[in-house]
């Protein structure tokens, strides 16, 4: 071949190399993306309303803003996704998974934007990151012959549970007490709620699920397998596959159930009663759910004092006269009376623990998600042993030096002694009296956040002697990056068992292991994934 020759094939491969350019590296990465998205789903695309860019689309803000419920995530120096795409269907999920994985765009998963600590649609050690919103599938199927239902991963409980109502006043779902979470992470955390004493946690009672896994392929219990079957529900989110549907099972609810909320505050004898509650709570009727919100309120006795309150706020699946016979019988301290009980149906018990108010319809639950947003910093305690009653008294001292505080106990026993430990990763059963949520909120971003999360920080180590111990245990659901955090696309089974075992107990061992199998190139991973062994922890696991 002559010279000319030679120069017309190099022009031809200089000129092939450019179109190959043109369609990948030259263009910004979200047009890549939708190029790849078009060319692998099976359905068009409307990318006007299911594609946002922060310069592209007036909405990326709103859309961003949406569900995100700490507003610590969403300040100006919080990186912020280079795009976010609301999926219309199961194929356009596979999609987002084969494209992010073909591109190497590290991906955040949201149904319902609740998670604690912005994961969801925060990354904080890896950028360029996009959000896949699933806010679009909320699809809910309620079958009351087969006493079950499938439910799309962006419904959110509150949805869930009218539709459950709308086909029976006698059924049920025992999951979460706010109504705007998303059920499709809800549950990769356990789920519990106003009915765990008597029916477990949410994550008990799935009896099926799809999943797209890290190969953008949808698999059903039968397709995944028992052991991602079993890390998926209590596991956590964002570590083992993305959620399209769960299959839960219904439970059965009485016609009338009771709610009732009596406070408390130390000048009526608070200290006394919180400390009987801690002894009856986890042992009294599986019926009867009875947390106590604890606050900082006015003292109606001392003018410009400061006291505590507690609030009993509970649920009980009977009538108001069976329920006093019990309260009669297990904890008259409390002085509960006809008066303070209001028998009503299960949905409008649902919004009655909701906080809404007495005669809210219940179709406010189709609104889908939650108008309050604040800043706020949350951790977790679960309490096998009573608190004397001198700690407490020592306690309100050092609860009442912030200005927004807010504990919340919720007690154990009942079914939740019965199931395993192992039956699921979410380990927290029998032996636990109860469960701490502390909050500390605030209205005026970082002015005060300094102050805010130094109180949280050492009201928890101070409450170090009357928790669980070895390890101390946290609620995985209610996350918390000062327990640990994996670093840049590189985790460890050490590092990460630091956290791991204080969200699963023994069960984070056959989560790594379930984890090294299904995706073990970690493309699901965030600040506290679970991690998949490396080549040399596999090898050391083997001696």
């Amino acid at each position: 071949m002559g010279s000319s020759g030679s120069l017309l094939l190099l022009e031809i491969f200089v000129f092939a190399l450019f179109l190959v350019l043109s369609t990948t590296s030259s263009f910004p990465v979200h047009e890549r993306f939708t190029r790849c998205l078009q060319a692998n789903s099976h359905n068009a695309i409307p990318f006007a309303t299911s594609f946002y860019t922060p310069n592209n689309n007036a909405s990326y803000s709103s859309v961003l803003e949406s569900t995100a419920q700490n507003l610590r995530y969403l300040l100006p120096s919080i990186p912020k996704p280079e795009f976010i795409f609301t999926p219309m269907d199961d194929s356009q999920v596979q999609a987002a998974v084969i494209c992010a994985k073909k591109l190497k765009i590290h991906m955040r998963v949201r149904s319902g934007g609740h998670d604690y600590e912005g994961l969801s649609y925060v990354s904080l050690i890896e950028k360029p990151f996009m959000v896949l919103d699933l806010a679009k599938l909320r699809a809910i199927q309620v079958d009351i012959a087969q006493n079950t239902a499938w439910i799309q991963a962006g419904a959110t409980i509150g949805e869930v549970y009218y539709r459950i109502s709308e086909r029976s006043p006698v059924h049920g779902f025992p999951a979460g007490l706010c109504t705007s979470l998303g059920i499709g992470g809800h549950i990769t955390g356990g789920a519990y709620g106003s009915m765990m004493r008597k029916y477990g946690l949410g994550a008990d009672n799935v009896i099926d699920a799809q999943i797209v896994d890290a190969h953008g392929k949808i698999l059903d219990r039968a397709a995944m397998g028992e052991d991602l079957f079993w890390a998926i529900r209590g596991g956590g989110g964002g570590s083992f596959g993305i959620i399209l549907w769960w299959q839960i099972k219904l439970v059965k609810v009485p016609p009338v159930v009771t709610v009732f909320t009596v406070t408390k505050t130390l000048e009526q004898n608070a200290n006394k009663i919180l400390y009987k509650w801690q002894q009856v709570a986890p042992n009294i009727d599986e019926n009867l759910f009875m947390r106590v919100l604890i606050q900082v309120t006015n003292s109606s006795v001392v003018a410009g004092e400061k006291t505590v309150s507690t609030s009993y706020n509970s649920l009980f699946l009977g009538g108001a006269n069976k329920l006093l016979q019990v309260m009669k019988k297990n904890f008259p301290e409390l002085g509960l009376t006809k008066k303070d009980c209001l028998e009503t149906s299960w949905i409008k018990s649902v919004l009655y623990i909701a906080g809404y108010p007495n005669n809210t319809p219940p179709e406010i639950l189709l609104q889908g998600k939650s108008t309050s947003k604040a800043y706020f910093k949350a951790k977790s305690d679960f309490v096998r042993q009573v608190i004397p009653e001198t700690a407490l008294n020592s306690l309100w001292k050092r609860f009442m030096k912030d200005d927004g505080p807010l504990m919340i106990w919720n007690p154990y026993g009942g079914m939740m002694s019965k199931i395993s430990e192992s039956a699921i990763p979410f380990p927290h059963r029998n032996g636990t009296l109860f469960k701490i949520q502390y909050v500390t909120g605030w209205l005026d971003g970082e002015k005060s956040m300094k102050k805010h999360m130094n109180w949280i920080g050492r009201f928890y180590y101070s409450m170090k002697p009357y928790v669980s111990s070895f390890p101390r245990e946290s609620y995985v659901n209610y996350r918390d990056l000062d327990l640990g955090m994996n670093q840049y696309n590189n985790t460890s089974f050490l590092r990460s068992s630091i956290w791991g075992y204080k969200y699963f107990m023994d069960n984070y061992i056959r989560l790594v292991k379930v984890k090294s199998k299904v995706d073990p190139s970690n493309f699901f991973r965030h600040e506290q994934s679970i991690p998949p062994l490396t080549i040399r922890e596999k090898k050391g696991s083997n001696h």
